[in-house]
């Protein structure tokens, strides 16, 4: 899960290639209520294969490392000036990636019951 928020991350500032998978309904209602109403994101929704684990994903490789990745990308995030294209909901607003960035990363925390 580590691994895969970071290569999340990575696609959200732009700097890993995620193979888009877009339609207008992705980029209009998915996008709104998966950002701004309140409810719980479903578990079991399929990720892009450059960001799945076995897939194309970055493997765990040492704990400690892989947590202070994530870490830094997270404050440089969060300090985010320019922001990658998300492979679901296409170009979004600075503030839409921040939200984004909360609800995914929140999502894989109550996942694992942290």
């Amino acid at each position: 899960m580590v691994c895969h928020l970071n290569d999340s991350f990575q696609v959200g500032l732009g700097e890993k290639y995620a193979s888009p998978a877009t339609s207008f309904l992705a980029r209009t209602l998915m996008k709104f209520a998966a950002l701004y109403l309140p409810l719980p994101w479903p578990h079991g929704i399929p990720t892009r294969p450059e960001i799945e684990q076995g897939r194309g994903g970055t493997p765990p490789a040492d704990w400690e490392r892989d947590r202070a990745t994530l870490r830094a990308l997270i404050t440089e995030f969060a300090a985010g000036q320019r922001f990658g294209t998300h492979p679901m909901w296409g170009e979004m607003s600075r503030s839409d990636w921040q939200v984004w960035g909360y609800r995914h990363l929140d999502h894989h925390l109550r996942q694992f019951g942290v």
